[in-house]
């Protein structure tokens, strides 16, 4: 069975930092890109950033770009979302998943791209 399980939220004040993880099991994670979303409160879910299965290439939303960095370790298969310079705008709950292609070329930056699906982490940034 596969399991995906983010931690790393919290509540902190804009321009701190958070880093986010998600640990997956059950699944072959070396093999598959990763993406995190995040959901604000009435929005729809959007993709901030994605990373390919070997690690070497890497996607952001514009409106994070330059702010965060995803990163993983295939050994720990871990995912990991540094977040810095944190917005109230950046307030959602962060969704980690694994891509439903194996080693697919590109970065898929839309949800059907993905197979599996973390419970998400809640990030609130006050002002």
């Amino acid at each position: 069975q596969v399991q995906l399980v983010e931690s790393g939220g919290g509540l902190v004040q804009a321009g701190d930092s958070l880093r986010l993880s998600c640990g997956v099991s059950g699944h072959t994670f070396g093999n598959y890109a990763m993406g995190w979303f995040r959901q604000a409160p009435g929005k729809e879910r959007e993709v901030v950033a994605g990373i390919n299965w070997s690690g070497d290439r890497t996607y952001y939303a514009d409106s994070v770009k330059g702010r965060f960095t995803i990163s993983r370790d295939n050994d720990k298969k871990t995912v990991y979302l540094q977040m810095n310079s944190l917005k109230p705008e950046d307030t959602a709950t962060y969704y980690c998943a694994a891509d439903r292609t194996f080693r697919r070329s590109s970065i898929t930056l839309t949800e059907s791209g993905y197979a599996y699906w973390g419970q998400g982490t809640q990030v609130t940034v006050s002002s």
